[in-house]
């Protein structure tokens, strides 16, 4: 049975999202590929079998009911599907015209939920499959805190079968862009958020206080309070965007304060602290390509990937976008090309998002997880590779989209 967060709406909104992701009965081999297990392991001509949209086997002598349906890999890669793990995909459509992402005039909205937003017949979505990404992080944006992230695999007409996750975290933010929210300092922004994470523990204590009016104005809604306290009990990370070396420490003060478990967003400083990352475990969601210095970061570097994997900071990637959610792969191959291992570039677009977002039946080929699996061509981080075959939950996904609809239309009429 999918596994469902914490912050469900209803017990019926959970059984229509069983029932979106049950798989169909049926068995599918993909045969005699190179197999890219998504934890660093690989297996020359290897099998991935399918029943039911999960994996049951993987390996080179797997038995194969006699009615499977057999796809033949000989000669191609098989990996997992990719993760891109910070998107507006299916929350953006045509650029600020619509957009759904963030809560207007909340600066603490940590109750906004992204997930109910997104629209399951967004032309990006095919786009972004067909290139073989098939999960992805939607992420809310703006004020201090901005809302509950949500973990959508990409197939499905509707929000029931789209979601797998209605929360894997909670973002906050300790950039350039949160200054506002702190009167114009960002000493004000932290000195803020540690006001909202204490009045939080308030609130968790003296609830009944709080409901009988008995406690002073807090700095958050009751709903606001409410949807941190996963964060504070350490159910759902904090999701903190920083990027300067000073912005970073202070993202890493508060979670030693709190007790949270914390996630980075972009951190293109992070490299400056890389050895105390790992000693704390905390991971990092970043784009290779950021490295155009900015006053929010004097010193970003294109080997900031492969300086954190290197010390041993798990490492995700992502566009940080919709309507390039696509190319999440070519910035893992940038990332190898500015000297990250090619082993811990897949597992930063497979194992390590789903890892640090709680997906723990995805990101690796392992029997009992969904099968999201992507046949490819050759490499798929050589930008002339291409997702031949698109599986999600076991299903085949279509090759079409717009944008091909729309060239095979007037190829035609120009013959």
């Amino acid at each position: 049975m999918t596994r469902f967060s914490g912050i469900q709406r209803s017990v019926g909104f959970a059984f229509l999202l069983f029932f979106a992701h049950v798989g169909f009965a049926q068995s599918l081999a993909i045969t005699g590929g190179r197999v890219y297990v998504g934890n660093s392991e690989v297996i020359e001509g290897g099998t991935v079998l399918i029943e039911n949209g999960r994996i049951t086997a993987v390996g080179t002598d797997v038995a194969l009911p006699a009615d499977a349906q057999r796809v033949d890999a000989a000669g191609k890669w098989v990996t997992p599907g990719l993760v891109n793990s910070s998107t507006q995909l299916g929350l953006v459509e045509i650029g600020s015209s619509t957009t759904e992402y963030s809560l207007g005039g909340n600066e603490v909205a940590a109750a906004f939920q992204v997930f109910e937003a997104i629209n399951p017949a967004s032309q990006l979505i095919p786009v972004t499959r067909t290139d073989g990404i098939t999960t992805v992080i939607a992420m809310p944006s703006g004020g201090l805190i901005s809302g509950q992230a949500a973990a959508l695999d990409l197939a499905g007409e509707t929000v029931e079968a789209l979601v797998m996750k209605t929360s894997v975290g909670i973002v906050a933010h300790l950039n350039e862009g949160a200054r506002s929210a702190g009167g114009g300092s960002r000493a004000g922004a932290i000195a803020r958020l540690r006001r909202v994470l204490r009045d939080a523990q308030d609130y968790a204590a003296r609830r009944e206080d709080y409901l009988t009016g008995q406690m002073q104005p807090l700095a958050a809604s009751q709903d606001d309070l409410e949807a941190l306290l996963p964060v504070l009990q350490g159910e759902l990370p904090l999701i903190v965007t920083a990027n300067r070396r000073s912005d970073i420490e202070a993202a890493l003060r508060l979670a030693d304060e709190f007790g949270l478990r914390i996630i980075l967003l972009r951190a293109r400083e992070a490299w400056q602290v890389a050895d105390r990352l790992a000693a704390q475990g905390i991971g990092v969601v970043l784009d290779p390509l950021d490295d155009v210095p900015s006053y929010d970061a004097p010193s970003p570097r294109l080997d900031n990937a492969a300086m954190l994997a290197e010390a041993g900071v798990p490492v995700a990637f992502a566009t940080f976008d919709a309507h390039n959610a696509r190319n999440v792969r070519q910035l893992a191959g940038n990332a190898v090309a500015n000297g990250m291992e090619w082993a811990d570039a897949l597992q930063a677009v497979t194992s390590t998002p789903a890892a640090l977002f709680g997906l723990d039946d995805a990101g690796t080929l392992a029997p009992g997880h969904w099968a999201n699996v992507v046949v490819w061509s050759g490499d798929p981080f050589e930008f002339s590779t291409a997702a031949e075959h698109v599986f999600i939950h076991g299903r085949e996904m279509p090759t079409m989209t717009r944008q091909r609809a729309l060239m095979e239309r007037y190829r035609a009429r120009t013959q």
